[in-house]
């Protein structure tokens, strides 16, 4: 069997699987997550490789047989630095760090920001590696100076149980590499100003690279010396290896913590648009790619709505009954995270808005605004990433979001296409599962590794509904971008005279 292992942000989940996809054992672990008033965000090395060593000691002895391969993805971008022996010189820094917010806002006044964009195709964003790089260089520059490497969650966890330091290319893909070469920009590094630090990137693996288990790693796993190990793709590759999507068109919808809005294609063709945004991945296929908007927003707005409410998510489907497209008039921006958004826009000022509430309003109809906005923003997002690579094909929802029968419809009618739900919630670990055996050289059969699923139609009702609200979402969006920067700028005595009584 091969166990696959998905380091989240706050979770580490591990399925074991047998020859033909079908899944012998699961079990999941939290990890800490440190949040600071300032917007930093950190995790501890330690911890996670203990909830590593958890899930998969306990997903072995639940399906009793041997271990064929380990195979590791998880969250991408954040900063984990590490010295030599694959220990944390400092603590790993989040993808939802906001320290280097005024570094990224800064690039985009002076052009770095256009810069990189044209040389690899990713929208710089605070929890990258880049900005952070330069935000330790000003701040902490002995932690530089103590590390070996610098590199993201999934190569932290190879180097601790195999002792090879790499890194897998859809990591690397963020942000300095081509990835049509699948090899390091020079002028990306120095455009962002961290030619000193090149040495701290690992080379990116070959693909279809197997390490193997040291004594360790075996320590700490409880598995044999030289168990086969593979190391990547990250989380929003890794899901769509999972979701069985291949085929240039193809298209992935992950609500998460976040949602990632993802489309494969046979080229890269970096787009010209004035606003650079998302992100070109590589996959463990040579000749494919992913052109993905991650956006920040995502379930865990939601999570925090119905906290505000004092409910749980279980009351999700009965807050949602008795409302209509539209949420009787009210609006929502959920743009609740720390850092701001990242796509299918990069501004570190976005803030979270709710409009037209009025005395007859409902906890549902808040609740369904929220619901209705994430999805328009995953419209956004498709439309942000079509310019390049639209979706033609196949479109699979996965995460808790789209588990969810009322806001998977809400998806499928904002979307206006039917969705592919998967059964399985851990596509992340399926995919890395199957990235393992074909690079341990089997030939799989894609539709045996699928995991069963649902078909969402869109609405023929909410059609005309959720084209006009899409398009006041736009507006809505067009508005607060420029009230942000004005409120960022200090709002002149001349801006309140201007405004109508």
């Amino acid at each position: 069997m091969i166990v696959g292992v998905d380091v989240g942000t706050s979770m580490t989940k591990a399925d074991a699987y047998d020859e033909h996809g079908g899944k012998l054992a699961s079990a999941e672990r939290a990890s800490r997550l440190e949040q600071y008033p300032d917007g930093r965000v950190e995790q501890d090395l330690e911890d996670v490789v203990a909830s590593v060593a958890d899930v998969v000691r306990r997903v072995v002895a639940e399906a009793g047989r041997p271990v064929r391969a380990l195979a590791l993805t998880g969250q991408g971008d954040g900063l984990w630095l590490r010295d030599a022996d694959g220990f944390a010189v400092r603590p790993p820094i989040s993808w939802l760090d906001d320290r280097g917010a005024d570094i990224v806002r800064g690039w985009q006044d002076d052009g770095t920001v256009d810069e990189v964009y044209r040389r690899t195709g990713v929208g710089l964003f605070p929890g990258c590696h880049a900005p952070l790089l330069v935000a330790l260089g000003r701040d902490e520059p002995e932690s530089l100076d103590r590390a070996a490497v610098a590199g993201y969650c999934v190569d932290a966890l190879v180097q601790r149980l195999t002792g090879v330091v790499t890194v897998d290319a859809s990591d690397a893909s963020l942000p300095f590499l081509d990835v049509a070469t699948r090899q390091y920009d020079d002028a990306a590094i120095a455009a962002c100003g961290v030619s000193d630090r090149r040495h701290l990137l690992a080379e990116p693996a070959p693909a279809g690279s197997v390490f193997a288990l040291d004594r360790r790693g075996a320590e700490i796993t409880g598995l044999p010396v030289g168990t086969p190990v593979t190391g990547g793709p990250f989380d929003l590759p890794a899901c769509a290896v999972g979701a069985g999507l291949s085929a240039p068109g193809d298209g992935l919808l992950i609500v998460g913590t976040t949602l990632a809005c993802e489309v494969f294609t046979d080229s890269v063709e970096v787009d010209e648009l004035p606003e650079p945004a998302g992100m070109w991945l590589c996959t463990p296929q040579p000749d494919q790619w992913l052109r993905a908007m991650p956006a920040m927003v995502g379930t865990a707005g939601l999570d925090w709505l119905l906290d505000f409410l004092g409910v749980g998510i279980d009351a999700l489907g009965d807050l949602l009954d008795g409302t209509s497209p539209g949420a009787g008039g009210v609006s929502a921006l959920p743009f609740l995270a720390a850092s701001g958004e990242r796509a299918p826009f990069v501004d570190t000022r976005a803030r979270g808005q709710i409009e037209g509430v009025t005395l007859s309003t409902g906890r549902g109809d808040v609740v369904r605004a929220v619901c209705e906005g994430i999805a328009y923003t995953a419209r956004h997002c498709f439309e942000r990433a079509s310019s390049s690579a639209g979706v033609e094909g196949r479109l699979v929802a996965c995460g808790g979001g789209a588990r969810s029968g009322p806001w998977a419809q809400i998806f499928a009618d904002v979307l206006d296409r039917p969705l592919t739900v998967p059964d399985d919630p851990g596509l992340g670990t399926r995919g890395a599962a199957v990235t393992a055996a074909r690079a341990l050289g089997d030939d799989l059969d894609p539709s045996a590794w699928a995991a069963p699923s649902r078909t969402v139609e869109p609405g023929p009702r909410a059609r005309v509904a959720y084209a006009d609200g899409y398009l006041r979402y736009r507006a809505h969006v067009d508005t607060a971008r420029g009230f942000w920067a004005r409120q960022a700028q200090g709002f002149r005595r001349d801006d309140v005279l201007a405004t109508p009584a």
